[in-house]
């Protein structure tokens, strides 16, 4: 596993970098997430003997099982990238580096009174469901400037960023330029989109951050 694991964290590193070079960008100005949901605690292990510190996991409790004895090992980055519910928000602030899916008024709520309680500030990102699609979450398209412009009032330098997951049967490209103008016209300079199937098109779009799983852990 460790062989495999850490193979393909080479490839995805040296694709990441060429993606960069070729949109005329810096390949250390974009992050790998290592997005290790459903993946045992040996894989993460591997990743972070390679060399990888940045990971994603979509379920705090997940996170839970995983993290707290690593991080004693590792000085590693968690990011909380899936949807959240708002009484899961003080686990989340508890044990996260990052909450990449704050998308609703109550969550913001909720990671406000979190952060008081626990004495911890993660910094956030604002999810917008960019395709509009129920079945996802995000904060929709025509909400998301006031949303911003809410969370940024109460947040402050805590709010770094956007991030988005495109319809999976569209071309991504107007979903991630979308993303990456929205961030810029707000100041923000974090833009986490991209997975394993189209981060070179993000990074190109102008992703910051990539969100990248089965290309480093395979398949699930």
């Amino acid at each position: 596993m460790n062989d495999v694991i850490a193979e393909n964290l080479r490839r995805v590193q040296g694709r990441i970098a060429a993606a960069a070079i070729a949109a005329g960008r810096k390949p250390e100005d974009v992050t790998l997430v290592a997005v290790s949901k459903t993946k045992p605690v040996e894989a993460v292990a591997a990743a972070l003997a390679a060399g990888q510190m940045v990971f994603g996991e979509n379920r705090v409790q997940e996170a839970e099982s995983k993290f707290p004895a690593l991080r004693k090992q590792y000085d590693l980055s968690l990011h909380i990238i899936g949807g959240l519910q708002t009484n899961k928000a003080r686990d989340a602030v508890r044990i996260a580096d990052v909450i990449e899916s704050l998308d609703r008024p109550k969550l913001a709520d909720a990671i406000e009174a979190a952060m008081a309680k626990e004495g911890r500030t993660p910094k956030l990102l604002i999810e917008v469901n960019t395709g509009s699609e129920p079945q996802k979450a995000g904060i929709g398209r025509d909400e998301a400037d006031d949303f911003i412009i809410a969370c940024k009032a109460r947040f402050g330098s805590a709010l770094i960023g956007l991030m988005c997951v495109p319809p999976h049967d569209e071309d991504p490209r107007p979903h991630f330029t979308w993303l990456a103008d929205r961030a810029a016209r707000h100041g923000l300079q974090t833009v986490s989109m991209g997975m394993s199937a189209d981060f070179e098109i993000a990074i190109a779009c102008g992703a910051t951050w990539v969100r990248v799983g089965s290309a480093i852990f395979g398949s699930r």
